[in-house]
């Protein structure tokens, strides 16, 4: 039987949890610790330092940015050409300048497809890392196995919600500690807000994808331009909201590494509240 938590390890105990989940994972022979590195993160275990990977996350999500301005900028360029065509059909948009417009918004496209795909790679070889540190930290609230943080992107439907339960666990257990070793509260402004806008953006981007692909006179390439133009407009706030997640969650998991992990034993009540 599998625990009624995590899904991915045997139930042990008799309300169905594991002993992760449970807190009941056996102490290290004769009292040994895991070994620790510097800044307190591990050696060749768990929990491991997640600020290399967030500087590359970073590093790309400018790119994101900066390709979706360059297909702003291309696509409003070549919507006010499809105008002129509009208010005088004897315009010919396929030579000279048009060509030219076309070419540069083809470029843009390609260069979002590829900064959307070094993003997501690196993006979620961080998730990954900050969930498996997460586990280190405090497995109790994990909602989500660590498998999750990659495969849940790729389930269709689900990939609307999964990603969101492993970042809420993850963003539980790195809560930063008081000097005292005592849980305050951390709102969870950046990772809802980051969520919602990424949710906005790529429902957006579907649609008026489909509006682009299906527009076939003057008007509806304008309008479709236009449309186009707005989501990419979104998917730059969803790029600087990411920035700012990822830069939370690393920030709080260097802090709770710096006051090491939490000694073996039945696992600290969840904050009220916090689940909300």
């Amino acid at each position: 039987m599998l625990c009624t938590r995590c899904r991915i390890r045997t139930a042990v105990t008799d309300d169905g949890l594991c002993t992760f989940c449970s807190g009941t994972r056996p102490p290290l022979p004769d009292g040994l610790m895991p070994a620790v590195g510097p800044g307190g993160w591990g050696v060749a275990t768990w929990p491991r330092s997640p600020v290399g990977l967030a500087r590359a996350v970073t590093a790309l999500l400018g790119v994101v940015i900066a390709a979706d301005l360059f297909a702003i900028g291309t696509g409003l360029h070549l919507r006010g050409l499809w105008q002129r065509v509009e208010a005088d059909g004897a315009l010919n948009v396929y030579t000279g300048d048009g060509r030219t417009a076309e070419a540069l918004y083809g470029i843009a496209a390609l260069s979002q497809s590829a900064a959307l795909l070094a993003t997501g790679v690196v993006f979620i070889i961080w998730f990954h890392r900050t969930r498996r540190n997460a586990e280190v930290f405090d497995p109790s609230v994990q909602r989500m196995g660590p498998g999750w943080a990659v495969g849940g992107w790729f389930v269709p439907i689900a990939n609307f919600w999964f990603p969101y339960r492993v970042a809420s666990g993850v963003w539980e257990a790195s809560a930063q500690t008081r000097p005292d070793g005592g849980w305050r509260t951390v709102p969870r402004t950046p990772l809802n807000l980051w969520w919602g806008a990424w949710v906005v953006s790529l429902l957006f981007t579907r649609v008026t994808e489909r509006l682009w692909d299906r527009a076939v006179d003057a008007e509806e390439i304008v309008r479709a331009a236009g449309l186009v133009a707005a989501s990419d407009a979104v998917d730059i706030v969803a790029a600087v909201l990411a920035v700012l997640y990822v830069r939370a969650v690393t920030g709080m998991q260097v802090e709770r590494a710096l006051h090491g992990r939490a000694p073996d034993g039945p696992a600290s009540a969840p904050v009220p509240g916090a689940h909300r």
